[in-house]
């Protein structure tokens, strides 16, 4: 019976299903008396928004997190986004792996897809080289956050640390700095230099990708021996970093001290790639800012990362494709490749579903809660491109509003092609073509 549904089942089916699974068991575990600290446990639509906020790494929050869920109920978050920043089917496969059990070609071409990989060959080596890093940068974050923690809160340091660290590798956005203001994230830190430049170290090693690590470690500044896709991944994170810090020294944060204008202006330039944390309050912001926001927050991360949203290398795809059509090339290249006429289509196809459902969430929210049009699409934005900003809606919003977000994160974790090849794996092919006729575009 086992062997017939493992066979039944497509690899995308197998990776929502794992995600899904883990939710709700985070969602149980979260309603628990002992999770909570009036010791009552959470309603269940708390837990359950927590619980995929947490595993589709996100960092939307319906009850701050330092001051209303227990130590175990913050230990059961954490784990959640450790195994949602790594991959639910990462993770299954690395406990294989450490009992000694081989993985079989099914298991290994779900790693794969889990992974974002070329091709199966290698596999568990690269899950092992994913482990290893994660937990050496994950663990040399804490170490380096260590002393200011401790400093400011004693020996519940040595969690805060680990806990920030975690965090923001695996790019979630959860805090525990609500003691000092709720909700607050890291704006007690905003001129701390240790806690800004690690944290947006974590975000950016953590939202690269998995396979760029790979070409970074094994050909380290023989950049012309990379893959084209760690090309591609590099230059567009430098770009999306860059380009926003510029314009938010400039134009945003004129009224900061120096050196808080730079830390500010770096930190809300990374933070938007799916991690979450703020500096600074985003009420201050013009309406150009928060726009700047949500175009960061929809591209998001790269693929096989811990990082959600489109991906960079979508976005870039979709220039490279734009820029041949303004030459007239018949061909899209990028760094001397040419890219295949179906991952064009894939591109255009995910940036049509997450500007869809990002506007038609907007839309509905606004709908439903009576607010700005702008302030719900920064809040589905955030859900989406699994990023947790928020211009501080997300604790007031009602039952049909909360349950949007919840599709939103899980849509834009698990990926929106994962979910509709889950959903069609059992149609079948047409090899047959209907009459061409041009249409005019444009």
């Amino acid at each position: 019976m086992n062997k017939e549904l493992k066979v039944s089942l497509s690899s995308f089916q197998i990776i929502i299903i794992g995600f899904a699974g883990i939710i709700l068991v985070g969602t149980i575990l979260l309603m628990m008396p002992f999770s909570t600290q009036s010791g009552a446990g959470a309603s269940f639509l708390d837990a359950l928004f927590t619980a995929t906020s947490a595993v589709c790494v996100t960092g939307l929050v319906v009850q701050d997190t330092a001051t209303y869920w227990s130590y175990f109920g913050q230990f059961v978050i954490l784990c959640l986004i450790q195994i949602g920043g790594m991959g639910v089917i990462t993770v299954a496969s690395s406990l294989a792996l450490l009992s000694g059990r081989k993985l079989s070609f099914s298991q290994r071409n779900i790693m794969r897809e889990a992974l974002s990989a070329p091709q199966v060959g290698g596999i568990a080596k690269l899950t092992s080289f994913v482990i290893k890093g994660t937990l050496l940068f994950e663990v040399l974050g804490a170490l380096i956050m260590l002393p200011v923690f401790c400093k400011d809160f004693g020996i519940k340091g040595i969690w805060m640390s680990f806990f920030h660290s975690i965090s923001a590798f695996c790019n979630a956005g959860f805090d525990l700095l609500g003691v000092n203001a709720k909700y607050s994230s890291l704006i007690s830190y905003a001129e701390n230099p240790v806690i800004n430049i690690i944290i947006m170290l974590l975000i950016i090693i953590g939202g690269i990708g998995f396979l760029t690590w790979s070409d970074v470690v094994n050909h380290k500044h023989k950049i012309g021996e990379y893959r084209m896709q760690s090309k591609v991944i590099l230059s567009t994170t430098g770009i999306l970093i860059a380009v926003p810090t510029i314009y938010f020294f400039v134009i945003e944060f004129t009224h900061l001290p120096l050196v808080d204008r730079i830390y500010a202006s770096f930190f809300q330039a990374i933070t938007p790639r799916t991690a979450g944390f703020n500096t600074v309050d985003f009420g201050i912001l013009s309406e150009a800012g928060i726009g700047i926001i949500i175009l960061l927050m929809l591209i998001g991360g790269s693929p096989g990362s811990t990082a959600g949203g489109m991906k960079t290398t979508t976005i870039t795809v979709l220039f490279a494709n734009a820029k041949a059509v303004f030459r007239r090339k018949d061909e899209t290249d990028l760094f001397g490749r040419r890219i295949p006429s179906d991952t064009i289509r894939t591109a255009s196809t995910i940036l049509i579903l997450y500007v869809t459902l990002f506007f038609c969430g907007g839309v509905l929210l606004s709908l439903l809660e009576g607010l700005p049009m702008m302030t719900c699409l920064f809040e589905t934005a955030s859900a989406i491109g699994t990023v947790g900003l928020t211009l501080g809606i997300t604790p007031q919003l009602g039952f049909l509003s909360r349950l949007i977000l919840i599709f939103l994160m899980f849509f834009g974790r698990v990926g929106g092609l994962t979910l509709i090849f889950a959903a069609l794996s059992g149609s079948s092919k047409h090899f047959s073509k209907l009459p061409q006729e041009k249409i005019t575009v444009g």
